[in-house]
């Protein structure tokens, strides 16, 4: 990757915000999803502490237009450019009024700064993989899937009950309220006729947390010797089951087969995890209610993520033999 010059107005936060006596080095990571802007690397100079680091991420949010939005699949609409408008907000909302609100075992990127001007954002970000969690995965294996789990559930213990003031008041990229340009490409049949039953289901239950909205393992930063992870990417956090991160999660990371097999282990896994972390803030009797509810809304969780696959993608290979039994299990209990 070539060296890139940050504008002068963004170099200016980041030495502001770090303390720095120069920048010394840019590297563009990745450009934002449909053009929407870049995550640049920042190397800096000077005094190393915590709040002066060698290096910072800095997200820079410039949107387009909407209609020359380039997004990969073709959805240049007003609607979904106002989405993603809307998403950026939310995550400036979360780093300066939400990213504080627990410890250190629910690791995220300490907000150096953050900036917003019309629809423009400056993050600057602490570098995860200065902190040591510099992995990046794609297959995980039963430890790190563990890993993952034990982080949703952590993160949902910590905002359970919380009203997600700021946030998106539904959190999920995917929630139905926003995508009902994807529901009306649906192939007409009983998902799409269900998906307002499915989607009061999860959002009717009685026990709501935050969930972060976006939890694929690509937006999960590993430390190399597997003993803990990080997480990015809050556009999408907001209201809503706990179910819809982990059934987003498991999609992202194992396949059908490993679905099929380890389901009982995985969500196993999740709510012993979420029973340690609601120790000391529910009676025993109560953690016994949370677990059955959102046991009992895994498959709507998944059903609720099918649905919009079918809309904005039918060919994802998402859509597979683990999903679809997901999905009938559910249409034949709503059809009771």
């Amino acid at each position: 990757m070539d060296s890139i010059r940050l504008p002068t107005n963004i170099a200016e936060v980041v030495l502001a915000a770090t303390d720095a006596s120069s920048i010394v080095d840019t590297m563009e990571i990745q450009s934002l999803w449909s053009g929407y802007g870049s995550i640049f690397r920042v190397e800096l100079s000077g005094d190393t502490t915590e709040r002066r680091p060698r290096s910072v991420i800095v997200k820079w949010v410039a949107p387009p237009t909407a209609k020359s939005a380039n997004h990969p699949r073709g959805w240049n609409t007003n609607v979904s450019h106002q989405r993603k408008l809307h998403s950026y907000q939310v995550e400036s909302n979360w780093y300066r009024d939400w990213s504080s609100r627990f410890d250190e075992t629910i690791r995220v990127p300490r907000a150096h700064a953050i900036r917003s001007t019309d629809d423009q954002h400056i993050f600057v970000l602490e570098d995860l993989d200065a902190s040591g969690f510099d992995q990046r995965r794609g297959r995980l294996d039963l430890d790190s899937i563990s890993l993952g789990l034990a982080w949703l559930a952590r993160f949902h213990a910590n905002f359970l009950g919380d009203v997600p003031t700021g946030l998106w008041p539904t959190g999920t990229y995917w929630h139905l309220a926003t995508r009902q340009e994807e529901l009306t490409a649906m192939e007409p049949g009983p998902l799409q006729k269900a998906a307002a039953a499915i989607d009061r289901k999860l959002n009717e239950c009685r026990y709501q947390t935050v969930v972060h909205g976006d939890a694929k393992v690509a937006n999960f930063c590993f430390r190399k010797d597997r003993s803990a992870l990080a997480a990015v990417d809050f556009q999408y956090v907001g209201g809503g089951c706990g179910m819809k991160d982990v059934a987003y999660f498991l999609s992202s990371c194992v396949d059908e087969s490993e679905c099929e097999r380890n389901e009982s282990i995985y969500l196993d896994m999740y709510f012993k995890a979420l029973r340690d972390a609601l120790y000391f803030r529910l009676p025993t009797a109560e953690i016994d209610e949370v677990e059955s509810e959102w046991r009992q809304l895994y498959p709507f969780a998944w059903a609720d993520f099918t649905r919009f696959l079918l809309g904005w993608c039918p060919e994802h290979q998402k859509l597979n033999r683990y999903s679809e039994t997901m999905t009938a299990q559910v249409l034949t209990q709503l059809s009771r």
